[in-house]
């Protein structure tokens, strides 16, 4: 494992602003990833502060433990959806905010051994935590045509999940997919690349199967149905989104919830400085909501 992290936190002066990290506040960074906004939230708290860093993924967990040393800052190896366990472990009862930057992280992109990316040699595993669950290729294996293409069409708004899904099934006849690479051409095989777009035709299914794999959107309503318990009186929940699936989710459930009011009517998009200097920063939506007074 290297120490270096090629991740870059995605709207960090906003979720800075929206925060108010002061000196001796406590927040939780559900996301930890690459540390970038656990490292900011703990400058500003200071000594006198915590900031509490939950990740699924143990590689991050370890690099943390080693670039954030010195700072206030506890660590845990866990999902965001299991923050208040976490709290209740280290003795806090409500916290100033919480982040929760969805998806994944470039470090993970970045790491060809886990098969997160379609320029990827590495085996389909995509799972944060590599002690838990099924890596994606076992997955696709066990599923029927019919389950695999609803999984691609519901998580990666996939249109051609149906072909997708059938040429997966025919191809694990005789030698089944098991790299990123091997999932990549497949799809492309069977997706029209659009025009005027540099997305890749597999960007989508490779949503997808890291959303199944990881149970993300389940994560992500259990979360939201449990952490506003956990926010001092005008605490904020801040939550970054990268596609409209967890955007929708994230705005219903804060439209829905009596115990919050929402900050941001519309979602906080990244400058065209950042976006240029950042491109993951393109499709973020930054959404805050606010634990109402006395709920």
């Amino acid at each position: 494992m290297s120490d270096a992290t090629v991740h870059i936190p995605v709207l960090l002066g906003e979720v800075l602003a929206q925060l108010q990290p002061a000196p001796g506040g406590v927040f939780v960074d559900g996301t930890l990833g690459g540390g970038g906004h656990t490292r900011a939230l703990a400058e500003r708290v200071g000594l006198t502060g915590r900031v509490i860093a939950v990740d699924l993924d143990n590689v991050a967990v370890e690099r943390a433990s080693i670039t954030l040393a010195g700072m206030s800052v506890a660590v845990a190896n866990a999902s965001y959806a299991d923050i208040p366990e976490v709290l209740d472990e280290v003795g806090i009862a409500a916290v100033d905010g919480v982040l929760l930057d969805l998806g994944l992280s470039s470090d993970q992109l970045a790491d060809a051994a886990r098969g997160f990316s379609y320029l990827s040699e590495g085996e389909l595993d995509m799972r944060f935590d590599r002690d838990r669950g099924e890596p994606a290729w076992r997955m696709m294996e066990r599923m029927s045509e019919e389950h695999l293409a609803n999984v691609i069409y519901q998580y990666g708004e996939e249109r051609f999940s149906r072909r997708i899904a059938k040429k997966i099934v025919e191809q694990r006849r005789s030698a089944p997919v098991r790299t990123a690479a091997q999932l990549a051409e497949l799809v492309r095989s069977c997706v029209p690349r659009s025009r005027g777009h540099n997305i890749d035709p597999a960007t989508r299914t490779f949503q997808a199967l890291r959303i199944a794999v990881n149970g993300e959107l389940d994560a992500l309503q259990t979360a939201l149905k449990r952490l506003p318990d956990y926010l001092k009186p005008t605490g904020r929940l801040a939550i970054i989104s990268f596609h409209s699936l967890e955007d929708r989710i994230v705005k219903e459930a804060f439209r829905s919830d009596e115990r919050l009011n929402v900050v941001t009517r519309k979602p906080i998009v990244a400058s065209e400085e950042e976006s240029s200097r950042n491109p993951r920063a393109r499709s973020a939506k930054l959404r805050i909501a606010e634990r109402v007074a006395g709920s």
